[in-house]
């Protein structure tokens, strides 16, 4: 072997014109349903925000909505489960719409642009992911009193894993304890950045707890469902982002004391938990990113809309300095994080959630940081006007950075898909 030489490694990577994983179309079915998404958002959701937002203003309790607010949700709501635009995440015929992971990419997407899509449609985090738990794992009974009314839209839901006291990226340090006494799992601990339990429609939570500690480290966790009006679940207040509460669905700070629940509410069965988070992180970690997409592309319209309509030095903002090779930059990078989070969905569609975890870890860690860099552009763009509430930008910088820690932070994934290159040698 000469100096230079080296032994090429066999990957899965290799571009292949006949691999399935490759071809990445819209099902010619799923087209129709894709424009019909387009359409409603432009005609109904986009002019129901405004009226949301309106319906708001002045109300004197911020963890609350106005009796207006959810009148005008509602009928919206109502109007998209008439039209047949209706949990599009869950991939059985019989509960949702059916769809791949591939064709719903190219549909969240487009709910990403527009901040009430995912809620009219009954397509938002954490619901998503709590629901397809409970279709996939939930026994006949739970089904029927927690997944019946989340698929219908009637009631609002949290999944609850992070703690203030221990690396919860790692979940075998989950601390919060869960002992069967009797008929009973009693619960005890502390939770925080609990998404959506400040929401007053929030009545069911996913909990994640440590049931074994003398168990296989990957054995110790269980998730139990624990209703929201549980005597001992105490909400200590928001947690907040960037200075930002989120009220009123927020990020909540908690403790658990002594909450009893049925020995009934564990899901799968005692020590399932990280086999229920491999479930339920998968397709829940992608669709953030399949959101984020949308998030970005509306900041760069945004930023082309402002660079046109603003001059400066005589000549339009978009052709100073080197902010048209930002957009062009900016427009390049999106089709890129587009082909990886669908080159992720379809390797969930071909290969399962667990073999196509190191797709699903690429664009978790790539995604919410390329984002970022874009609507940071957009606000820079924007001058002082980026950063103020006369445009989303800020409130859309909020939401993609804390993406990053979400589903577990940034380097957990590249410690995923690093381990993965390493493997292959």
């Amino acid at each position: 072997m000469t100096k230079h030489s080296y032994i090429p490694r066999t990957t899965n990577y290799t571009l292949n014109p006949g691999d399935e994983l490759n071809d990445l179309r819209m099902s010619d079915q799923v087209r129709p349903l894709y424009d019909h998404v387009k359409k409603f958002i432009r005609e109904t959701v986009e002019p129901m925000s405004i009226e949301f937002a309106k319906a708001g203003e002045g109300k004197e309790d911020r963890w609350s909505f106005t009796p207006k607010q959810l009148e005008v949700l509602e009928v919206a709501k109502n109007k998209a489960k008439k039209e047949g635009l209706w949990n599009f995440f869950l991939p059985d015929d019989e509960t949702g719409q059916g769809l791949k992971n591939l064709d719903y990419a190219y549909i969240a997407a487009e709910l990403g642009k527009s901040p009430l899509a995912s809620e009219t449609m009954n397509c938002s985090a954490p619901d998503t992911g709590n629901m397809e738990v409970l279709e996939r794992v939930g026994t006949k009974e739970q089904k029927e009193k927690w997944l019946k009314p989340l698929m219908n839209g009637e009631i609002r839901s949290a999944y609850v894993m992070t703690e203030p006291n221990v690396a919860s990226s790692d979940a075998k340090n989950i601390s919060t304890t869960a002992k069967l006494v009797g008929d009973e799992w009693v619960i005890n601990g502390e939770k925080y950045y609990i998404s959506g339990v400040g929401d007053p429609r929030c009545k069911i939570l996913i909990v994640m707890v440590k049931t074994n500690p003398d168990a296989a480290p990957s054995k110790q966790q269980s998730q139990i469902l624990v209703p929201r009006d549980t005597p001992g679940v105490e909400v200590l207040g928001p947690m907040y982002v960037f200075g930002q509460d989120h009220a009123p669905r927020g990020h909540m700070h908690m403790r658990f004391n002594n909450v009893r629940v049925p020995k009934e509410n564990m899901l799968l069965g005692e020590g399932r938990g990280f086999e229920i988070s491999q479930l339920r992180l998968g397709p829940g970690r992608i669709h953030h990113c399949m959101r984020t997409i949308g998030k970005a592309e509306k900041a760069l319209d945004l930023m082309v809309q402002r660079g046109l309509t603003r001059e400066a030095f005589g000549k339009k903002i978009a052709y100073l300095g080197g902010n048209m090779q930002i957009i062009a930059q900016a427009r390049c990078e999106i089709e890129a994080m587009r082909l990886m989070v669908l080159k992720a969905a379809k390797a969930m569609d071909v290969l399962g959630n667990k073999e196509a975890r190191v797709w699903v870890s690429m664009v978790k860690a790539m995604v919410p940081e390329r984002a970022c860099k874009i609507i940071d552009q957009a606000i820079q763009m924007h001058g002082a006007t980026g950063i103020s509430h006369w445009t989303p930008l800020a409130e859309m910088y909020q939401d993609v950075r804390h993406l990053r820690f979400a589903d577990g932070p940034d380097e957990v994934h590249w410690m995923v898909v690093g381990r993965h290159e390493l493997s292959m040698a």
